[in-house]
């Protein structure tokens, strides 16, 4: 187990007219390796919880264990602990600064205190898993370059830490979908290569569905639901009553199903769809 969450309160503006409870007592257990999905709609907790895994936000209440270390505690290593949980924020791009890519990406190793060799392998390897090339972008502006190279850019910076944990808060927000389908296809590479541990938080119910193997639900600052993707997504009448719902292709295959075809319903991806549909058609045939 890397991470272990143990009755974790959080309140804005406490002892104020304008308290409000954002995190309701979440219990929480994630073990290494796992690619886990965060959802909830607006204001349902999900940025606030991301932000207390690596210490930017203090709990009001309760224990955030991290490889073993609690870091709630006032004598909490706060730089180790944001070396092993590196967390991506929205429109990452927004906190690119330096002259070049190189600069930028390495900002954090250097930080780190490392030899300029270790820097310059972290600044080509993480590059290199992110899609960007490295001879040929190292030294361009970060500035020059497109919506979605910039967000590589801003997820190549965090991955040079080498977190154990990688935490993205909306990795796709503002991309085309060209540029979408390219940052969620690096995403995925990078967990089938280095088997990190990944905490996606997003509003697409097709990316989440698409990659992840465990999802999570918050809602009014309460662990919702919490379970296997396919699960999840079969419970479509409890996540449509808390503002949620569930993939397009699974609506589609529920509605086909109750109109009386043979197929699952608990189907994810266009691909799964289009080859239940098929085994349909072929068993109608047959028969």
């Amino acid at each position: 187990m890397i991470m272990k969450i143990n009755n974790l309160n959080y309140i804005y503006n406490a002892n104020t007219p304008f308290e409000k409870k954002a995190l309701d007592n979440i219990n929480l257990e994630i073990n290494e390796g796992e690619f886990i999905g965060l959802i909830g709609h607006t204001g349902s907790g999900k940025s606030t919880l991301v932000q207390h895994l690596n210490g930017l936000m203090k709990p009001t209440s309760g224990d955030i264990i991290i490889d073993g270390v609690n870091i709630t505690t006032k004598d909490a290593n706060l730089k180790e602990i944001r070396q092993k949980v590196g967390l991506v924020f929205q429109y990452p791009e927004h906190q690119l600064f330096e002259e070049t890519i190189y600069k930028d990406i390495a900002f954090g190793p250097r930080n780190l205190g490392l030899n300029e060799e270790e820097i310059h392998n972290r600044v080509k390897e993480s590059m290199e898993l992110v899609g960007l090339d490295f001879d040929e972008l190292k030294d361009r502006s970060p500035f020059e370059l497109s919506g979605g190279q910039k967000r590589r850019v801003a997820i190549a910076g965090v991955i040079a830490m080498k977190p154990k944990i990688l935490v993205l808060d909306e990795p796709t927000a503002g991309l085309d979908p060209s540029g979408r389908d390219e940052i969620l296809g690096e995403i995925q590479k990078l967990y089938e290569q280095e088997s990190i541990t990944i905490i996606l938080v997003s509003h697409s119910m097709e990316d989440v569905a698409k990659l992840v193997d465990r999802i999570l639900v918050m809602h009014r600052g309460k662990l919702e639901m919490d379970g296997k993707t396919r699960e999840i997504f079969r419970r479509a009448d409890e996540l449509e009553s808390i503002g949620l719902g569930v993939p397009q292709i699974t609506k589609f295959m529920k509605v086909f199903r109750e109109k009386g075809n043979d197929v699952k319903d608990d189907v994810l991806t266009v691909n799964e769809a289009k080859e239940e549909i098929l085994k349909f058609l072929r068993r109608k045939k047959d028969a």
